[in-house]
């Protein structure tokens, strides 16, 4: 759900070929197996590029890997084991030519929250609750997209999102400011984290060489971010920090340090869990599941529209469960689209997915032949490194906007943040994901609705708000509703219509809707229709329709209504219908005659 910043464009790809005659057989299984199509069209200019890229990306992969991992309250080496794993998945099922998969900033706090509260301090089943939950939204995902939910991704509205990227960046930083002064907490969610952490360093349990460590590693980091976007400031921060602990032997200064990693791979396992711990995951993954998809989806977009391509949100949906539920069997925890390592990909001249095959067989060879390669990196540093990517979540500068453009955005956006903040990361997606549909309904509850007017000298009929002059056929009522008619606002369509009709300053005999907003008509609003009909006719006025669209009037037939009203009620154009009111009630409104294109 991060706000992904475009990096400089790099040369695009040829278009996949288009599969003709029997390739349109083949399209219907590679689908959902874009490696072959790929593989297919790739060109041997290519391959020098995905290495180099492969090569770059895995020296960000490392590093920030065991960050997130950390930030998950895992042990760093699952998140190396999150990274192989979606990196050989994706590249085989991933539509996407460039996008990298991983363990992401957005999405520690929430692994967080659920794994550290049942697993304590025991490492093992920590790992092993990681691991289901990754299955879970793995099979939500591949569930999900199969039923072809990917419009899900667009439930957040923008202001919601910002706020909610707000509360998981502030959750993220406090998360980890006690492992940059060199100290532990128990503390489950962010306020007690923050009082706890206060009462550490009252009772001076900071560490000031880990302070140290993690300041420098974080300015260079910043740093090297604004004036060389270029030079991977995350791996020159870890080379420098390694260094520094050995020359100056800090792990006598109490400086907690990764260690040895274990050597090998994990075979695949099924994780061992309390039936207990399985409610608790179940609804969990499906919030987790929402933002990682919501996450794949931006990034996929940016990048589709970078190289004039289309996403297919099913498909990455589908691409994004497999990765997951294959990582939940390998010690891995749950992963989306990386917003910081697709920019450095692309950058590096990626070209298709091949490059993250390049980065995770290194990565693989790293933990066979050199376990030890991290033993001196200093934990400290790596709550820097995942500092860092919390600063690039915070969207204050768009939270401004909304409080100079639009207030009630604005207070949403904040709730949002609140509701991170304080429920804590879980809860507060749930609130943000019930905020955005709870405002979708206040707007669609209760929409515009106008009379519309005929206003000398422009072609058509106006708003009557807009142009207080505009003149009103007599007897006539033109009513525009700017919403589908549903459950919710059918009630409200109703009594607005009725109401209009009883203040009108004159009497009103025929009203029209003019309907052209309106794309749709459920069971709730027919039968509030049938209920106007009725209660107009008590008023001596009739109900007709101009502007309807075809599939409405078809679920209108269908409900009885046409038939009720008089098909002949039904007018093309809004001008049309004034037409057949004029000449039938013989009103003295010669506006048409002077403008017969009404």
């Amino acid at each position: 759900m991060t706000e992904p910043t475009a990096p400089p464009p790099s040369p695009s790809p040829s278009p996949s070929p288009s599969p003709s005659n029997g390739g349109r057989g083949r399209a219907r299984w590679t689908r959902w197996i874009p490696a072959i199509e790929q593989f297919r069209s790739y060109e041997r200019a290519w391959f020098g590029h995905d290495l180099i890229a492969g090569s770059v990306l895995v020296a960000l992969l490392a590093p920030a890997g065991m960050a997130y991992a950390q930030a998950s309250g895992l042990p760093p080496i699952t998140g190396l084991y999150a990274t192989i794993v979606p990196l050989l998945v994706y590249a085989l099922m991933g539509p996407s030519r460039v996008l990298v998969m991983g363990p992401d900033s957005s999405l520690a706090p929430l692994v967080a929250a659920v794994v550290i509260p049942l697993a304590g301090s025991d490492a093992s089943q920590a790992v092993a609750l990681a691991g289901l939950l990754s299955i879970f939204v793995g099979v939500i995902g591949i569930l999900a997209g199969l039923a072809r939910f990917g419009f899900l991704a667009e439930l957040l509205s923008a202001p919601v999102r910002y706020g909610y990227l707000n509360g998981i960046a502030l959750t993220i930083v406090v998360s980890q400011l006690p492992k940059v002064f060199g100290f532990s907490v128990g503390a489950e969610t962010m306020i007690s984290t923050l009082r706890d952490f206060v009462e550490g360093l009252i009772d001076r349990r900071a560490n000031w060489w880990a302070v140290g460590l993690a300041a420098a590693a974080l300015l260079i980091i910043v740093v090297l971010r604004r004036v060389a976007p270029q030079v991977p400031g995350v791996l020159v921060a870890v080379i420098a920090a390694i260094a520094v602990t050995v020359v100056f032997g800090l792990a006598d200064h109490d400086v907690s340090l990764v260690g040895d990693l274990p050597s090998g791979f994990p075979l695949p396992s099924i994780p061992n869990v309390t039936w207990e711990s399985v409610g608790r995951l179940t609804g969990a993954a499906l919030g987790i599941s929402f933002v990682a998809f919501a996450d794949t989806s931006v990034l996929a977009r940016v990048y589709a529209l970078k190289r004039g391509a289309q996403v297919d949100s099913n498909q990455e949906l589908v691409a994004l469960g497999a990765v997951n539920l294959v990582a939940g069997f390998f010690q891995g925890f749950p992963v989306s689209g990386s917003q910081s390592r697709t920019p450095v990909a692309e950058a590096a001249g990626a070209r298709t997915q091949l490059t993250g095959v390049v980065a995770a067989v290194l990565l693989l060879s790293l933990l066979v032949l050199a376990p030890g390669a991290f033993r001196n990196l200093p934990e400290p540093v790596l709550a820097a490194v995942v500092i860092s990517a919390a600063l690039r979540i915070f969207a204050t500068r768009q939270v401004v906007r909304l409080a100079a453009i639009r207030r009630s955005e604005f207070m949403l956006s904040v709730v949002a943040f609140l509701a991170v903040a304080m429920l804590g990361a879980i809860v507060g997606v749930a609130v943000a994901i019930a905020l955005s549909l709870l405002n979708f309904m206040r707007k669609a509850w209760k929409p515009h609705t106008t009379e519309l007017v005929r206003v000398d000298g422009l072609r058509g009929y106006h708003d009557s708000d807009r142009h207080p002059e505009g003149r009103r056929v007599p007897g006539l009522l033109l009513y525009r509703f700017d919403a589908p008619l549903f459950f919710a606002n059918s009630r409200f369509f109703l009594e607005d219509v009725i109401d209009r009709v009883d203040r009108s300053p004159a009497p009103v005999h025929v009203v029209v809707i003019t309907a052209e907003p309106i794309t749709d008509i459920d069971t709730t609003a027919a039968d509030a229709i049938d209920e106007l009909i009725r209660d107009l006719a008590v008023r001596g006025v009739t109900l007709r329709f101009a502007e309807l669209k075809g599939h409405v009037r078809e679920r209108m037939d269908v409900y009885g209504l046409v038939e009720q009203i008089g098909p002949q009620w039904f007018s093309r154009t809004t001008g049309e219908a004034v037409h057949a009111y004029v000449r039938d009630a013989q009103i003295n409104w010669v506006d048409w005659q002077d403008h017969p294109d009404l």
